[in-house]
């Protein structure tokens, strides 16, 4: 049985434009860099109060990166929404849907990352049990 989500791992193309989308974007922080045995190239990054990593993973010897859509997204917390479109839209990734507001006053939207890997943004409501 496992005990624990370690991490997430993208395959990408161009690993130096994704690792400035999730940091410079997204606000992860780069905790480490380095080449595995079999020649990937790998970045890992980590969320304020998350345990799991998210791992950033070019290995051109596997052939060109082919992402289905609807196969997977990541999604993350935000504080506001607003805020984090204002953001993003100036760094040059406008929101790709929402935002959209629930019963129970949530508010989720989404953004896409270079590579296509879509990203869900999720700003709680204050409808929702444990929010503020």
């Amino acid at each position: 049985m496992v005990t624990r989500l370690l991490h997430t791992r993208y395959r990408v193309s161009d690993l130096e434009k994704t690792v400035r989308f999730y940091t410079e974007v997204l606000g992860l922080k780069e905790i480490r860099r380095h080449r595995s045995p079999r020649g990937s190239e790998l970045v890992f990054l980590e969320t304020p109060g998350s345990e799991e990593l998210l791992e950033i993973c070019q290995f051109d010897a596997s052939g060109p990166v082919i992402l289905g859509p609807d196969v997977t997204h990541l999604a993350f917390e935000v504080d506001d929404l607003a805020a984090f479109a204002t953001h993003s839209a100036a760094l040059g990734y406008r929101l790709s849907d929402g935002p959209t507001t629930s019963s129970t006053g949530t508010v989720f939207a989404f953004i896409d990352a270079p590579e296509g890997y879509e990203i869900e943004l999720i700003q709680r409501g204050s409808k929702v049990p444990g929010s503020a």
